[in-house]
């Protein structure tokens, strides 16, 4: 088709549409259980906004021409299987719309470097469930600007690296590590909504200096919270 018209807040659709199109027994296991540590699970797949030609109406956000996607997952078997059913149906279908596949390319591991810049592909988002003073809980979402955005990524990046049984058990392992904002602005806020509820993230460009298989967890499985709901995608300079 010519032109796809979306909501504004789409990456519930998204999370839809490659659900969608895994085998049912590993887009079962993804959705229902994903990769416990504790009380969390994490899914370890996260996907870039939608890039292309496009202008905002009050509700929707219509895009033209040629459009690209990015996906990423530290599971090869989703992976194969998201571009098995495309190819087979040689469309992708968001919502009631078709639009036509035109092609699928795979990168290549990107090459570790220490420090190494990075953009985002989607919002990075940090952020800690506070409990008020009349006990209600309230989401406290962190700025790139406060040194706890970076506590909070790494302590989200060690448990990640603890679902998975890799690297030290001992949080320390990431002592002098770095992620500092290199081009973040005010422009760079992003405030969205996935279903009914409104999550605040970052865009921009970082430098990361991390141990090289947590520099690759970052890559293939997202920086922050909320990566299967596309956040914190990124992609190298």
């Amino acid at each position: 088709m010519d032109r796809l018209i979306l909501p504004i807040h789409y990456n519930s659709l998204i999370q839809g549409f490659i659900y969608a199109n895994l085998d049912n027994l590993i887009s079962d296991s993804l959705h229902n259980k994903g990769v416990a540590f504790g009380k969390r699970q994490f899914r370890f797949f996260t996907y870039s906004r939608i890039y292309g030609r496009y202008f905002i109406n009050s509700e929707t956000i219509e895009f033209t021409g040629p459009l690209k996607l990015h996906i990423s997952s530290i599971h090869e078997d989703v992976l194969e299987s998201f571009v098995k059913h495309l190819l087979i149906k040689g469309k992708i279908e968001l919502g009631s719309q078709q639009c036509e596949l035109l092609r699928i390319d795979v990168e290549e591991k990107p090459k570790f470097a220490r420090p190494i810049q990075v953009k985002t592909l989607s919002p990075i988002t940090v952020y800690s469930t506070l409990t008020a003073g009349d006990g209600r809980k309230k989401t406290y979402y962190y700025s790139p600007t406060e040194r706890d955005w970076e506590i909070q990524i790494f302590t989200n990046l060690w448990r990640k690296s603890q679902a998975l049984g890799m690297g030290s058990s001992d949080p320390a392992y990431l002592a002098g590590s770095r992620i500092r904002p290199v081009k973040v602005g005010k422009q760079d806020l992003r405030i969205m909504k996935y279903r009914d509820t409104v999550i605040k993230g970052w865009t921009g460009i970082y430098e990361l200096d991390l141990p090289e298989e947590f520099f690759y967890l970052a890559y293939d499985a997202g920086l922050g919270a909320k990566n299967s709901q596309g956040f914190g995608m990124i992609a190298l300079l």
